[in-house]
Order: structure tokens, then C-alpha cells, then sequence
């Protein structure tokens, strides 16, 4: 073999045991000829051998890196498989993020920068975080005060902190009868009640809160006015209005979830409102990317010492790494452009969803990432996510999101975001074969 093929396959070996990992920088070519005793020719070869089998990748300036490793190929929609499509978890994941990402990100990595960075950070995180997520956040005319915003390592743990801030163990909380799956386990945990809510095509609808208020006091209530999950419905505003003027009647604060409403910016949130009992929670989860995720909270200024307290007892402050990151991305434009390029790729999702589920009870919204689809008879929810389960594809009953001891719609929840569009589409169109045929039919095959 030739020296420049198995002085390749060691670095190879490297790579594949983990002694070098993704993003590792491989030194210059000369001194790589030096340690290895060979000429600089031939660790030229070397070099682009492993570039050739996408083990690196050259970057001009700064050298060569380990690439990190290939995505896997979408499954083949048969029985029996090992693979999975996943239409339950839902994160957004566009082709250009990772690059803008990448580029907002790089100076942190300079000695200085990244010392500064790793040092702690409490709640409040910065000023510079805080204007940052202001200046996000601010839509229709508003924009809260960056003084009380606060910081959570995600979004479920700055919607955990306000919980614990605003609602005892043993009271009660309103929640919209098809709700977030996270937050009945946050209640659980905590003792809450949850007091499951009517919901129209408006939303969550105001005279259902007073009515649960008369029957006993509500110490608040967990309302996602924009994009709600899994239906897909965004309040109007007129009805923000008024469930803002009942809630400041019946003096009941509201946890508003914010985390989808990106992708329809052009409504006021409730907090506009009622900023005075309103604690929006959004993260960066969905916007930007799951894997370096910020969560945040704006409240009235009452409200911020205790969420704060709840933030520090919990251990949910934010990492400073994070957090300087966000910062980067918010203030140069990255994360609006990140969001403009998720909302084109959820309308085209919506395209893909329309054309495969035609003749079906679906509910959505052109700009969502997600659907709810009421199956036809005879099928139950448990009985379809089972036989989908069958053919490698993951979907959701709507029991997940069901609050009470009511019988939960015989529905199913599609998560859009996470296949790339051609697995969308043959997952999709299977699933529709599925809908047409009779469970008894599968039984037989």
C-alpha cells in the first residue's frame, strides 16, 4: 500500500475511535510531514485522500478540520425496519442556519473572548442579553422592557421558574383542554392542578375561565395565543383584548408561551395587553437551534425577584457561553434571518402536508410546523400511532396533550419540522395509505 493511503487510514482509525473528534483541527501539512517523517508531498496527498473520503474539510485561512459526521439516510418506509421517521419531536432545522450560526459565533472562539465567556452568569444575564431579546421580541407596536427580562438554560425551564414563582403547590392553574405535554409534567411534579380549559377556533376562550374561576379560584392560567400545540390556532386580537381585561377583573396572572410565535410575528402577545400579569416565556429552541438553546421570561417588575429566586434555586440560570452566543446572534441580524428562512420552510411543509393528507380532517395553519389530523373511522388514536409505528414512522395521540379525565379526541399530532421534504413526503403518504385501509386490514397483511 501506498505510505500516503495507510498514513490516511490511521487518521482515519483516529477519527473513527474518537481520539479525533468533529471540529478538530489537523496541523499544518508541514508539520504533519515532519511528525510522520514523510515529505511534504506526500502529506499533501494525505491530506486530500481524507478529504476525498469527507473525513475533513479545508477551510481557506484557517486549515483543516474533522467533519462532522454524515446525516443518516432517511429510512425505507418497510416492514421490518430499525429506522425511524420522527414526526413526534419538532425542531426546525434549515440548510443555511449552521453557516450564519457558525459565522456569528466564531469570534468567542479567540482566547480573550472565549475566557470571558465561560465565566458565570446569573439570571439577569447581561445588559447587552437583555436588550437583545427586547429588540426580538418587540412586534406589533410593542416591545418589553429589557430590565425585566430574565434568563433560563431553555424554554421549559424559564416556563418551569414561572410556574414555581407564581403558582403554589395544591392550587390551581388553568390550561387550554389540549396543551403542551411538558407542562402536565412540570404540574405533576410541582402539585399543581390543572384545570383543563375550552378551546374554539379562536383559542382558548375567556367565558371558560370565568366559569372555572367561579367554581374555585384559579391562580393563574398557562395560555399559548400564538401557534398553539398542537392546533395551530393563533388568537385574534380582539379576544387577547378581552381574556387580558377579564384576567385583570378576576386579578389572575397569565404564563404566556411565546415559543412558536415566530412564526407568525405580526400579532401583539398578550403581554401587550396585560404587561402588568403577563409573563411571556419564549427559548431559542425552535428559532435558531436545539442544540445551544436559551430560554427567557419578560414579566412585570413585581414578578421578576421571585422567578428569579425560582431560577436560582432551581439551577436554571443560563450558561454565559450560551448566552454570549444568543447575544451574537440576536444583535447581527442572525436570528431574524434564521426565522425568515423557517417560515419559508414551514409553508413549504404546509405544501407537502396539503397535497399528501388531501380529503382528510386536518387542521393547520399555512406558517406552522405542526398538524392535527382527526382520523377517520374506525380508527383510534392508539391503534394508528401503533400501526405507523409499524412502518418506522413516529407520530403523536393527542392523549399526550389532553388535560383531564376526559376522553381525548381521537386525533394525532403531526410534527413537519424534523424529516427532510422527501421523507416528509413518502411518511406522509404512507400514513395516508394507512388512513384509507381498516385496522383489520393491517392484522391480515
Amino acid at each position: 500500500m501506498e505510505d500516503f493511503r495507510r498514513i490516511a487510514d490511521e487518521v482515519a482509525a483516529d477519527i473513527a475511535a474518537g481520539r479525533l473528534r468533529a471540529g478538530d483541527r489537523l496541523p499544518p501539512q508541514r508539520v504533519f510531514a515532519r511528525r510522520h517523517g514523510i515529505a511534504d508531498s506526500t502529506a499533501a496527498r494525505v491530506y486530500r485522500e481524507l478529504a476525498g473520503r469527507g473525513l475533513t474539510v479545508g477551510e481557506v485561512g484557517r486549515g483543516t478540520f474533522v467533519r462532522a459526521a454524515a446525516p443518516q439516510p432517511g429510512p425505507a418506509l418497510v416492514e421490518p425496519t430499525s429506522s425511524r421517521i420522527d414526526l413526534e419531536l419538532n425542531y426546525p432545522v434549515v440548510p443555511e442556519q449552521s453557516k450564519l450560526l457558525a459565522d456569528g459565533i466564531s469570534p468567542l472562539l479567540r482566547a480573550d473572548v472565549l475566557e470571558s465567556s465561560m465565566k458565570p452568569v446569573g439570571a439577569a444575564g447581561t445588559p447587552a442579553a437583555r436588550r437583545g431579546v427586547a429588540d426580538l421580541l418587540a412586534r406589533a407596536q410593542w416591545r418589553p422592557d429589557p430590565e425585566q427580562v430574565l434568563f433560563a438554560g431553555n424554554g421549559r425551564q424559564a416556563i418551569a421558574a414561572a410556574l414555581a414563582a407564581l403558582v403554589p403547590a395544591g392550587a390551581r392553574l388553568g390550561v387550554e383542554e389540549l396543551t403542551y405535554p411538558v407542562l402536565k409534567g412540570l404540574a405533576a411534579r410541582a402539585g399543581v392542578t390543572l384545570v383543563p380549559l375550552r378551546v374554539d377556533e379562536g383559542g382558548l376562550d375567556p367565558a371558560a375561565v370565568e366559569a372555572a374561576a367561579r367554581k374555585a379560584p384559579l391562580k393563574a392560567i398557562y395560555v399559548q395565543p400564538t401557534m398553539h400545540n398542537p392546533l395551530s390556532i393563533s388568537m385574534p386580537v380582539e379576544r387577547r383584548a378581552e381574556l387580558a381585561r377579564l384576567l385583570a377583573r378576576l386579578d389572575v396572572p397569565a404564563i404566556e408561551d411565546s415559543i412558536w410565535s415566530f412564526l407568525h410575528d405580526d400579532l401583539p402577545p398578550l403581554a401587550a395587553f396585560a404587561p402588568e400579569r403577563t409573563v411571556l416565556v419564549d427559548s431559542l429552541s425552535k428559532r435558531l437551534a436545539p442544540g445551544l438553546s436559551l430560554g427567557f421570561a419578560v414579566m412585570p417588575g413585581a414578578a421578576v425577584p421571585r422567578v428569579a429566586a425560582a431560577l436560582r434555586s432551581g439551577g436554571w440560570t443560563p450558561m454565559r457561553f450560551a448566552l454570549e452566543a444568543a447575544t451574537r446572534w440576536l444583535t447581527d441580524d442572525t436570528a431574524r434571518s434564521i426565522a425568515r428562512a423557517k417560515r419559508r420552510d414551514a409553508a413549504m411543509r404546509q405544501e407537502i402536508a396539503a397535497r399528501c393528507l388531501a380529503g382528510f380532517a386536518v387542521r393547520s395553519d399555512p406558517r406552522s410546523y405542526y398538524c392535527w389530523w382527526e382520523l377517520p373511522p374506525p380508527w383510534r388514536a392508539d391503534t394508528f400511532v401503533a400501526a405507523a409505528a409499524r412502518y418506522g414512522i413516529g407520530v403523536t395521540p393527542a392523549a399526550a396533550f389532553a388535560v383531564g379525565r376526559n376522553s381525548a379526541p381521537n386525533a394525532v399530532r403531526l410534527g413537519l419540522a424534523s424529516p427532510p421534504p422527501d421523507v416528509l413526503t413518502r411518511a406522509l403518504s404512507t400514513l395516508a395509505d394507512l388512513a384509507r385501509a381498516a385496522p383489520e386490514d393491517l392484522v391480515a397483511e
